[in-house]
Formats: C-alpha cells, sequence, structure tokens
C-alpha cells in the first residue's frame, strides 16, 4: 500500500493487492471495526450548539438580503444582491440535508418537520421528492441502475450510456465537457421544476399539500417581491442571476463529491465501507472549505456516517484516513481547481464515446492522452 501525489493537489492511497469487487463476507468486519473506534470517541453525538449557532447566522444573514433588497433601491449593484441570496439559499439547503440525515434532532419527526419547512419554504425543493432520491443515492452511490444521481439527462456519466444517444443528442453529449458549467447553472432551476412534478404528480412525497403550500410561497412569493421592488426588468434579471449563481453553487458542490469516481456495475458486490469510500472524492482546503461546502468536503466521512454532524466529520478524517491505509483501500482528496478538472475530463471521456462508439480502447487511450 502506497500513497502517491498523482498531480498537483491530488492525493491518493493506492491498494497493492485484492481487487474491488470480492465477495461482502471477506470484508464484514472492515466498516465495524472502523464504526467501533468512531463511537468509543463520541463522534456520532450531536452538536446542537454547532448547528443553533449556524440557524441564527443562517437567519440574520436571509434577513440582511431583503433589508438590502428593499433599501439599495432600482440599481444594477442588485444583482450582486441576487448572488448574495444564492449563497445563503445554498448554505440553507446544507443545513436541510443535515438535519434530513437525523444529524440536529434526536427526534426523527422532528427532523424531518424542520426540513421539510426550511427546504420547501428556505430553497423552493420538495424535501419527499428529494429524501427519496437522496437516500438511493446513498445506499449505492455510483451504482448503475441504483443510483439516480447518475441517470443520464442533459449530462451522461456513465460511459456505456454514451453510444445509446442519437442524432443531436449524441452530438451535445460528445460535446458536453465543454457546456458542464453553463449546465450547471440550470440545475437550480432544474431542482424547482422536479420539485414541483413531483408534489403535483404526488411523487412518493407524503404530506404532499403540505409541501405544496410551503413550496408556492417560496417559489411565487420571492420572485414577487423581488419584482415589486424592483421592477420587471431588473427584477427579471435579479432571478435569473440568483438561480444560475444558486445553480453553479449546488450543483458544483454535488459534482465534484462522485463525478469521475468509481463506477458500480450492475450486479457487482461491494462491501459497504468500499462502496462508499471508492465512489466519493473530498475537497481539501481545511476549515474554509468546510463552511464554502457546509461540510461536504469531507464526502467519503460523510458517506461512511451519515447520521454524524458535519461539524464532527473533520475529527473523524484521521481515523478514516488511516484505517484505509491499513486496508489498502484508495482514498481521494483534490483541491478544488484539480477535482474540477478530474470532473470535466471524464466527461470528455464519457462524451467520446458518443462521438465514436465504435472507437476501440487503445484509440480512445490515444486521443484522450
Amino acid at each position: 500500500m502506497t500513497t502517491t501525489v498523482d498531480a498537483p493537489g491530488v492525493r491518493t492511497t493506492r491498494p497493492r493487492t485484492r481487487p474491488v469487487g470480492e465477495a461482502r463476507s471477506l470484508h464484514a468486519s472492515d466498516y465495524t471495526a472502523l464504526a467501533k473506534q468512531v463511537k468509543e470517541a463520541g463522534l456520532l453525538r450531536r452538536r446542537p450548539g454547532s448547528y443553533l449557532t449556524r440557524g441564527i447566522v443562517l437567519t440574520a444573514l436571509l434577513a440582511g438580503g431583503f433589508v438590502l433588497l428593499a433599501t439599495l433601491g432600482r440599481t444594477w449593484w442588485q444583482l450582486l444582491v441576487a448572488v448574495y441570496f444564492a449563497v445563503v439559499f445554498t448554505q440553507i439547503a446544507f443545513l436541510a440535508h443535515d438535519s434530513a440525515h437525523k444529524q440536529i434532532f434526536t427526534s426523527g419527526r422532528v427532523g424531518e418537520a424542520f426540513s421539510r419547512i426550511i427546504g420547501n419554504l428556505g430553497i423552493g425543493l420538495s424535501y419527499g421528492w428529494w429524501m427519496n432520491k437522496h437516500s438511493r443515492h446513498h445506499a449505492n452511490p455510483n451504482t448503475i441502475g441504483r443510483d439516480d444521481d447518475i441517470v443520464p439527462g442533459a449530462i451522461v456519466f456513465v460511459t456505456e450510456e454514451a453510444p445509446k444517444r442519437r442524432g443531436l443528442r449524441r452530438w451535445l453529449t460528445a460535446h458536453q465537457g465543454w457546456y458542464f458549467v453553463p449546465i450547471l447553472a440550470l440545475s437550480g432551476l432544474d431542482l424547482h421544476i422536479n420539485a414541483v412534478k413531483a408534489i403535483v404528480t404526488g411523487e412518493h412525497v407524503e404530506h404532499r399539500f403540505t409541501e405544496a403550500a410551503l413550496i408556492a410561497i417560496r417559489l411565487l412569493g420571492f420572485p414577487l417581491v423581488v419584482v415589486l421592488l424592483l421592477g420587471p426588468g431588473l427584477g427579471a434579471a435579479f432571478m435569473a442571476v440568483q438561480l444560475a449563481a444558486f445553480g453553479l453553487y449546488m450543483g458544483g458542490t454535488f459534482s465534484l463529491n462522485h463525478t469521475g469516481m468509481r463506477v458500480i456495475e450492475r450486479g457487482e458486490k461491494v462491501d459497504y465501507f468500499r462502496r462508499q469510500v471508492l465512489t466519493s472524492r473530498n475537497i481539501s482546503g481545511g476549515r474554509l472549505m468546510e463552511h464554502v461546502m457546509g461540510g461536504l468536503n469531507l464526502q467519503i466521512e460523510h458517506h461512511l456516517f451519515p447520521n454524524m454532524p458535519s461539524a464532527n466529520l473533520r475529527r473523524v478524517r484521521p481515523l478514516v484516513r488511516q484505517h484505509c491505509l491499513d486496508l489498502g483501500v484508495p482514498y481521494e482528496e483534490n483541491d478544488v481547481l484539480t477535482a474540477g478538472g478530474i470532473v470535466i475530463r471524464h466527461l470528455h471521456r464519457v462524451g467520446i464515446r458518443a462521438a465514436d462508439p465504435f472507437d476501440c480502447p487503445a484509440a480512445q487511450a490515444f486521443r484522450t492522452a
């Protein structure tokens, strides 16, 4: 087992021995041993003080945004306020995410209600729809046919799916690495649309009418306030900038964590510990990056212990790294720019299969070198 530097900002622990797909029985105790250390260290205990502080700060920041919106007047400087709102909304989404993972409250019902309120009312995202999707992702990250996050859409994440496309869709997929960032800018709008569709159709959404009322207030009320204060022209520009910045921030955070990492084939047997570690990527950057990404920069630790308060993830990181070293399991951590480059290069490689589905592996390797 060795630790290598693959490129600036890339640190990967590499295994010497056994393949990924070994029978789970051979690794049944690997996660149990780590979980015992973590529990004994008290790292699964909730951190109510930390979350109370976050809640107070976010409430103040949200109120400050409305003060700026109301007092600056009809000036193009309001577009910076739109970016400000996008940042605050994304941070609220991170808080809703933690609550949905039962990191904040001892009562599951209270945590669910909290997530439903701030998810729908705070960011315009259906809690019921998102929770179903996100739970499947955590159970089977980057697993073909089981993780909705890698289902082909505007972007194709899995090489085998690219040649299936035809016509304009094939051409777009062949060039998807070039327009990935613009697509991210639309991902915020896409989240709102999917939330509304899920509520309207009743797609696995409990408390459907409650969610409908909350999300209507957010998705109709906020733009109405903006237009009333700024007028239709500047108001429309404000909403466009806010949605684009929200999509870039939110979509960028989640795409860096898994895109370009290990993909698990249909029917492939991978134990829980390796399934979570090999499909996830950490983003380095210390405390600053933890605040920017709401703790999701420590994605490996979050996937191993989804109920762990995000403030404890940095404390469990040394235990997880050492455990990976002891077992010879790759542990990947990149800085944000390197991770972004890996993501885009991966999408380029996938796109090549759409451009030339008969390309042999040797030729493909030569063309992407």
